[in-house]
């Protein structure tokens, strides 16, 4: 699960859809070294690397490795929990299923910016991980990509209707 605290109030969800971007991966941010930009994938696991892309969204992923090692997770869907009333505030739409399904709008109903790049996600404070269940999961290739495009490396739950993308790419059965 994410946790934000804010002052209006506590939202969170929990994840339901993923994507890795492990060491020594083209379609990384951390696969050309370290830059000011992407310094937060350096950082122990379970730290915030928030970037800005496309020039309207937000996108919130987890460390993964050691310090000095540049890898993590994109958390690409949530499904809400807490604080509905706020996501839809915040992402201007009363529809649950478009909250925060897709990583832009995930960040959007979170109020994730760049002011959270870098925060300890294994702490107190305003943007924390916490443990929840998980229902049986799929895979398939990352969405979006032209580096690396073919890697399955993206993890959803199987049959929520929270998960982004094309249905083709999150099957509800094991087949």
């Amino acid at each position: 699960m994410v946790v934000r605290e804010l002052p209006a109030g506590r939202v969170s969800g929990r994840i339901v859809e993923t994507e890795a971007y492990p060491l020594g991966d083209a379609a990384c941010h951390a696969f050309r070294g370290p830059t000011a930009r992407n310094a937060s994938l350096f950082l122990e696991r379970g730290h915030a690397y928030v970037y800005f892309v496309y020039g309207s969204s937000f996108m919130l992923n987890v460390s993964s490795e050691r310090p000095g090692v540049g890898a993590g997770v994109l958390l690409r869907a949530l499904e809400p929990l807490e604080g509905q009333s706020l996501m839809q505030r915040f992402r201007k739409t009363r529809r649950a299923l478009d909250l925060a399904r897709g990583p832009g709008r995930l960040a959007a109903a979170l109020r994730i910016d760049r002011r959270q790049d870098g925060l300890d996600l294994c702490a107190p404070g305003p943007l924390w991980l916490a443990a929840g269940a998980a229902g049986p999961v799929g895979e398939s290739v990352r969405i979006g990509l032209t580096r690396e495009a073919q890697r399955v490396l993206r993890f959803f739950e199987r049959g929520n209707p929270h998960v982004s993308g094309p249905r083709s790419l999150s099957p509800t059965s094991s087949s």
